[in-house]
C-alpha cells in the first residue's frame, strides 16, 4: 500500500484551513498549523510534509518569515511551498516566489485550483525524490553509493572534529567472492550481496552511513562510536554472517577498523589505515576483524 503524501496547511482562519483540508483530505494526509511557529515545529517532527500550504497574512511570524527560515534550513528548504493570500498584488506574488515558494494561490479558494496545482508540485516532489534516490543509492544492493559514501562522511568528520566526540570507519570485504561467482555464477553471486548487504545494515543506526565501496567491499563510518564498540559491532556482523546460510552456503566477511584520531583526522587517512587493517584481516586467515591500533599502519 502507497502512503499518501503529506500536506502542511498554515493558516490562521479556522475556515481557510477547512476549505483547503477538505479539497486535499481523500488523497493526502493533512497536518494543520495556525500560526508561523507552530509550522516550523511541525516540519521537524516525521513524516516530514511533502507539500506546505502557507498563509501570508498571519499575527506574529508572517509567511514570508516563515518561508526564509525553511529555505535557509538545509532539512527544510527542498520542501515546496505554495503561499495562500487574498493579495492579488503582482509585486506580492514576486516577492514570493523570490523567496522560493513554487506556487501562488490567491483567496478566495477554488477547491479545482488547489487540487491541481497541489497535485502537480507533489508529482514533481515525488518525482525528484525517486531521482535523489537513483543518485545516492547502489542498484544491486540498496545502499548508499561510492558518491554518497564521500560527500556525506566528510561532513560527518567535521562534525565529530568540531564537537570533539569519537567517529569510526569499516571497511569488509567478502571472502572468496570470486570464487563465488566462478562456481555457482553471477546471479549467485548479486544474491549473496543483497543478503550480507542487509545482515550489514541491521548493526547499523540511522546516524551511521553504510555503502558499496566496490564489488564485494562495504564501508561503513560510526558515529559518536569509539574503536572499542566499532569492533564490537563489526564483531556482531562477522558473527552473523558466519552463521547465516544462503543457499546451502556458508559465508565469511574480513573487516578492517580504524577510529579517527589526531593523527589520522581525514577521511582519505581513515579509509587508507581501514584497508590496512582489511588486508592484515585477509592474510591474517580471513573471518576475522582486525583493529588498526593492531597492525602494522604503513604500507607494505
Amino acid at each position: 500500500m502507497v502512503e499518501k503524501s503529506v500536506i502542511l496547511i498554515v493558516d490562521d482562519v479556522p475556515a481557510n484551513v477547512q476549505v483547503l483540508a477538505s479539497c486535499l483530505k481523500n488523497d493526502y494526509h493533512i497536518k494543520v498549523a495556525t500560526d508561523g511557529l507552530k509550522c516550523l515545529q511541525l516540519v521537524a517532527i516525521k513524516p516530514t510534509p511533502d507539500l506546505i500550504l502557507l498563509d501570508i497574512e498571519m499575527p506574529g511570524m508572517d509567511g514570508y518569515e516563515v518561508c526564509r527560515r525553511l529555505k535557509a534550513d538545509q532539512e527544510t528548504q527542498k520542501i515546496p511551498i505554495i503561499f495562500v493570500t487574498a493579495s492579488d498584488q503582482e509585486e506580492e506574488e514576486e516577492k514570493g516566489l523570490q523567496l522560493g515558494a513554487v506556487d501562488y494561490i490567491t483567496k478566495p479558494i477554488r477547491p479545482s485550483i488547489v487540487s491541481a496545482r497541489v497535485n502537480t508540485h507533489i508529482t514533481l516532489k515525488l518525482q525528484h525524490d525517486k531521482l535523489m534516490a537513483m543518485a545516492m543509492h547502489d542498484q544491486l544492493t540498496g545502499l548508499y553509493n561510492r558518491h554518497y559514501f564521500f560527500d556525506s562522511a566528510d561532513k560527518k568528520i567535521a562534525e565529530a572534529k568540531r564537537h570533539h566526540y569519537p567517529l569510526s570507519l569499516v571497511m569488509m570485504d567478502i571472502d572468496h567472492f570470486k570464487h563465488i561467482n566462478d562456481q555457482h555464477g553471477h546471479a549467485i553471486g548479486d544474491k549473496v550481496l543483497q543478503s550480507i548487504s542487509q545482515m550489514i545494515k541491521a548493526q547499523c543506526r540511522d546516524e551511521d552511513i553504510l555503502a558499496r565501496f566496490g564489488g564485494e567491499e562495504f564501508i561503513a563510518l560510526f558515529n559518536h562510536c569509539d574503536m572499542n564498540y566499532a569492533y564490537e559491532k563489526a564483531e556482531n556482523c562477522r558473527q552473523i554472517i558466519e552463521t547465516t546460510a544462503l543457499d546451502d552456503l556458508y559465508l565469511t566477511c574480513s573487516f578492517g577498523v580504524v577510529q579517527m584520531s589526531a593523527d589520522c583526522d581525514s577521511l582519505e587517512n581513515l579509509i587508507k589505515q581501514a584497508d590496512m587493517a582489511l588486508y592484515q584481516a585477509k592474510e591474517g586467515g580471513r573471518n576475522q576483524v582486525v583493529c588498526a591500533d593492531n597492525c602494522l599502519l604503513q604500507e607494505v
